[in-house]
């Protein structure tokens, strides 16, 4: 019962802790095999690997860490060193474990297929971890993933959670979305619902969720806390930090997802080939199932609500079913403090507006909302905001008027 054990590392100082913990914590740590993408420099030397080398468990593909093209093509590399082992498990490289994790996944699957799920997923934003105060920093309470927003790309965006009443619960909870920092399942998942390389970091978790959802995958959240996971990475270099023409990549990346899930009506003229959708189901089951209409960018009060999927599928028609989907926009205005240097403005005028110039939704910032954004400590007013909208903004309008010097320079951004 081996668990090929996926890891996509880019210079990480907690790659070599991430894989002894993991060993050190398994109950059946001759079952485990390590593939992994070691996108390194050489100056580094904190994520070397070499102790590992006759260690017949390990697969290592040490790549220079100029020749990355981002994380899901480190994790494309990866699973074409699967091996046909039982399980497999993807993280990311700073990782911590509980005791017993691996025979704890096992049985958390074998549960699920007992229960009638023939191909059980467990995924989710897991619990964080600091390595400045490991363990006592770890969260206890296990998380889920509910919806957040579309961004203006038109990539689905999710927030971590607390499970509610998880104390109470002895089985994992349904999912709606993917995690690439955790998932576990059938070994098969490596060949059948492999990361398109052609991805660069956003619209790789939704693509993967509704792709799994297709290939006849269910997806849960387990219901205790089994790994850890750290979000920040103080201070640690990423691979957009490296790579100069990093936003090639992701603009090019956010297209192709459009594209794939049809957000907006956009279509994928070329062959998604192994990187397609499963026949077991279709995009439209999952938008059924999960209440994300992705041509709307749209979703149901049900999945705002946070309750559990399914939806509740109970429309005579399919057009009462789309009517049921509400559009939101939400959207982060980042305005430099550079841009608005006086200090005593009454409000700021903030508006999005189409391409006709129309003001689609107006919400202006007080003076309370203003002094507190110009707390920030990244320098920059970040002004939140959210409204139901049909179509998608053009672009936003921060106007500036201060008591003293009236209206200010217009600033404004497209969308």
């Amino acid at each position: 019962m081996k668990i090929f054990i996926q890891i996509a590392s880019y210079r990480d100082p907690q790659l070599v802790p991430t894989i002894e913990d993991a060993i050190s914590k398994s109950k059946h740590p001759k079952n485990l095999v390590f593939g992994i993408a070691r996108q390194y420099h050489p100056e580094d030397k904190f994520d070397d690997l070499s102790s590992y080398e006759e260690d017949k468990r390990f697969r290592v593909l040490n790549i220079p860490h100029e020749e990355s093209k981002g994380v899901c093509w480190a994790r494309n590399q990866v699973q074409q060193l699967y091996g046909g082992e039982e399980y497999t498990l993807q993280i990311d490289s700073h990782m911590r474990f509980d005791q017993d994790w691996d025979q704890t996944l096992i049985d958390m699957l074998s549960d699920l297929q007992d229960k009638g799920y023939k191909k059980p997923l467990l995924t989710g934003y897991v619990s964080s971890f600091d390595p400045e105060n490991d363990p006592d920093g770890r969260v206890v309470d296990p998380w889920r993933m509910v919806f957040d927003r579309f961004t203006p790309e038109g990539c689905v965006f999710f927030l971590p959670e607390t499970i509610p009443g998880w104390k109470d619960l002895t089985e994992p909870i349904t999912s709606r979305f993917y995690s690439a920092h955790f998932c576990f399942t059938l070994g098969q998942f490596s060949v059948e619902v492999q990361h398109d390389p052609e991805y660069y970091f956003h619209g790789e978790e939704i693509s993967i969720a509704v792709r799994a959802y297709t290939h006849g995958y269910d997806l849960f959240h387990p219901h205790k806390t089994v790994i850890w996971h750290e979000y920040t990475r103080k201070g640690r270099t990423k691979q957009w930090d490296d790579d100069k023409v990093w936003y090639l990549k992701n603009e090019s990346s956010h297209k192709k997802n459009r594209e794939v899930l049809g957000v907006d009506g956009e279509v994928y003229n070329g062959d998604l080939g192994k990187y397609g959708f499963g026949t077991e189901r279709t995009i439209k089951d999952y938008e059924k199932y999960s209440g994300v209409l992705f041509s709307k960018r749209a979703v149901q009060k049900y999945t705002i609500d946070k309750k559990y999927p399914p939806n509740p599928y109970d429309f005579e028609t399919e057009e009462d079913w789309v009517e049921s989907f509400s559009s939101i926009f939400k959207h982060c205005i980042d305005v430099s403090f550079l841009q608005v240097p006086e200090n005593d403005y009454e409000y700021w005028v903030v508006a999005f507006h189409d391409k006709t110039d129309e003001t689609i939704y107006r919400q202006d910032a007080s003076t309370d909302e203003i002094k507190m954004m110009m707390t920030d400590p990244d320098g920059y007013c970040k002004i939140w905001r959210q409204f139901n909208t049909k179509e998608k903004p053009a672009y936003w309008v921060v106007w500036p008027y201060s008591k003293s010097k009236g209206w200010c320079d217009r600033i404004t951004g497209n969308l």
